[in-house]
């Protein structure tokens, strides 16, 4: 068996390999990997911004690493707040966010990242992260993707003067093929190295994201003091005949996965090996209304819920029946600012780890070179509106990173950045490997589908009498070609990798 890893740019998937190569192993790889993509995919991940780890450790227990964003204690009420919105110009349509140092969240990628590396990788952290901090300190040259988000976000990235020095150096944004330079981040990281996470939360750092919050943020010295990485046990749903490892609650990602999974499974779809457009459809359909209508809003975050046996009879009655009607919610239609990256070392150890800085929210961190999230801005993880969330409490997420095992071995890790598509891009991908029996490479370029509550998004290469086949109540868009619109789903298993090409993924393997 050899070494696999799959991400969303080549300097990513890099030093996944010089960290691996150098005595680590998947973890010590993934850590290694998420901080340099910091830096090589900065538009979508950040020290200011928080993720999710799932690690199956060869001969161990499958972990949880919850170190998403918690809810600030700051008051979020009075004319002082530091929060407003910006329009985002993505050519086909526009779109308002909320940014602003209000719109941050307590910043976790730090404490996660290490936590889970000094509990399950084997490396120094100076080790782990000397890739990172090459990359921050030499530069490494901007994808045509990057390029792309810089130009999108730009009203977010180049609000401030020191956004401005990163993104658009002499009044003009970076482009492809430009080098983006972080001396501010690459000294960052070489304290971080020495010091280690107490730096961030207790120390030099604490201090300075202190004073930044003065200005109209919420954060406060004690949320950083008191920020927990919580490790979970997977939600395990069963499916086609494998264990299918999830991202718990309070994520209302995995129970979501399970509940679309479960209905096909008991509705009789994958016993023939071919679930149905239509099928697979109504199925999605179906979750988005029981999203909306059947999880309790406990703490503001909708993350939970449980169906009687006569919940299901009823659930299969409207499947059978196809007379599912769009929900009356719409989902936001974001781009999704988020990032995943998949390792499976020749020992066996997976893991599969998705982060996210929001699309950021305007405001770099003095001194330390990066931009902090804007987690409280974003619509989808705040359906109850902004800044309504328990103070001191960890913020629902739709992140889902994945594992699939056989015989209590990964057969797949994968997961995908996308926001709300990303419990649609899972379903799809399982699906396709698990019961229509793909490889992980068809699995990842075929043709997608998303329902946002009012209109189906697909693809092109759906062939048309699947199409013609759909409910005549939903509405249709089709998009040309493959689109970052539905996710990047970088995953690999014992036989290789996949780079979801809509992100610019890219996949390596090496001894």
């Amino acid at each position: 068996m050899k070494n696999i890893a799959a991400g969303g740019d080549p300097a990513t998937v890099e030093a996944v390999r010089e960290v691996i190569e150098a005595g680590g192993n998947a973890v010590d790889g993934a850590v290694a990997g998420v901080f340099t993509a910091m830096v090589a995919e900065s538009t979508l991940t950040s020290a200011g911004g928080g993720g999710v780890m799932m690690v199956c450790p060869a001969g161990g227990e499958p972990v949880v690493f919850d170190f998403f964003t918690d809810m600030p204690t700051g008051c979020a009420t009075g004319e002082d707040i530091d929060f407003f919105c910006v329009t985002v110009d993505f050519g086909p349509a526009t779109q308002d966010f909320h940014i602003g140092r209000g719109a941050a969240g307590v910043p976790s990628n730090v404490a996660g990242l290490l936590h889970a590396q000094e509990r399950l990788g084997r490396l120094k952290p100076k080790t782990v992260l000397a890739p990172a901090i090459r990359a921050a300190g030499k530069g490494i040259p901007i994808s045509g993707q990057q390029a792309m988000f810089i130009q999108m976000l730009a009203p977010i990235l180049t609000h401030e003067p020191s956004g401005q020095a990163l993104y658009a150096p002499d009044g003009k944004l970076l482009e492809e093929g430009d080098r983006i330079i972080m001396p501010e981040f690459a000294a960052f990281l070489e304290e971080l190295a020495v010091e280690g996470s107490r730096m961030f939360y207790h120390g030099e750092t604490a201090r300075l994201i202190a004073d930044w919050a003065e200005s109209g943020g919420l954060i406060q010295r004690n949320d950083l003091e008191n920020y927990r990485v919580q490790e979970r046990k997977p939600f395990v749903c069963n499916f086609c005949d494998h264990t299918v490892l999830l991202n718990p609650p309070p994520a209302s990602s995995g129970v979501l996965v399970d509940f679309t999974l479960t209905l096909m499974e008991k509705a009789g779809c994958t016993r023939t090996g071919h679930v149905s457009l239509c099928e697979l459809v109504c199925a999605l359909e179906m979750t988005g209304q029981i999203r909306d209508v059947r999880m309790s809003n406990a703490a503001g975050s909708k993350h939970h819920f449980s169906l009687s046996e006569d919940d299901w009879k009823d659930c299969l009655k409207a499947f059978y029946e196809r007379r599912l009607r769009p929900s009356p919610k719409t989902e936001p239609r974001t781009t999704g600012s988020t990032t995943h990256l998949s390792v499976l070392d020749r020992e066996g150890n997976g893991v599969s780890v998705t982060t996210t800085n929001g699309e950021g929210c305007g405001s770099m961190l003095p001194q330390a070179g990066f931009m902090l999230n804007n987690m409280l801005g974003e619509e989808d993880i705040n359906p109850d509106g902004f800044h309504q969330h328990k103070p001191g409490s960890r913020i629902s997420t739709m992140m889902a990173p994945t594992m699939v095992l056989q015989k209590n071995r990964p057969v797949l890790v994968t997961g995908s950045g996308g926001s709300n598509r990303i419990r649609s891009v899972l379903v799809q991908v399982l699906v396709n490997v698990l019961c229509r029996g793909m490889s992980i490479e068809q699995a990842i370029q075929s043709p997608r589908i998303h329902y946002d509550g009012e209109m189906l998004h697909a693809e092109s290469g759906f062939p048309k009498e699947e199409l013609d086949g759909l409910p005549d109540d939903l509405r249709l868009k089709e998009w040309q070609g493959r689109s970052l619109f539905f996710g990047g789903a970088h995953s690999v298993g014992p036989l290789g990798g996949v780079g979801d090409l809509r992100r610019s993924g890219c996949a390596i393997t090496f001894d």
